[in-house]
């Protein structure tokens, strides 16, 4: 058997099972507000920007518009955001947050803090794994 095709000597494998498996533990949160986990980091990239097309959405959170486009419907369906052409250029979209968009951040706030309690990782291995797979993440960008 050659080595490097078992499952159990894969960076790739144990990375999928545990994205899989942290979206899963983030279900329940979110179900408390009626929020997927795609809408939920979409959400997140709104409260700190406030205003961005859908190309630059997709860049930050490697997505495209075809995955994008029903989230965005949804969120703007539940008045998070509204969805406009561009007056510049009518094939861009610009996306905005609303002031009840605004307001779901104060329904969020804890979800981090109780994501933190269901992983069993001190602080120090915590900031590591960011770090190392932020560095993998950064490799994707280039």
């Amino acid at each position: 058997m050659y080595e490097q095709l078992k499952l159990s000597n894969q960076i790739c494998f144990p990375l999928y099972v545990c994205s899989k498996e942290i979206v899963r533990k983030y279900k329940p949160y979110l179900d408390e507000i009626d929020l997927t986990y795609t809408q939920y980091i979409t959400m997140m990239v709104f409260w700190e920007r406030k205003e961005m097309n859908v190309k630059e959405l997709g860049e930050v959170l490697f997505l495209d518009s075809g995955t994008l486009t029903p989230v965005l419907k949804k969120l703007e369906a539940k008045n998070f955001i509204t969805r406009q052409r561009s007056k510049e250029d009518e094939r861009n979209l610009v996306i905005k947050i609303t002031q009840e968009g605004e307001a779901l951040q104060e329904k969020c706030a804890e979800i981090p803090m109780k994501m933190g309690s269901c992983i069993d990782l001190s602080a120090e291995e915590a900031q590591l794994l960011h770090k190392i797979l932020i560095k993998l993440e950064n490799q994707f960008k280039e």
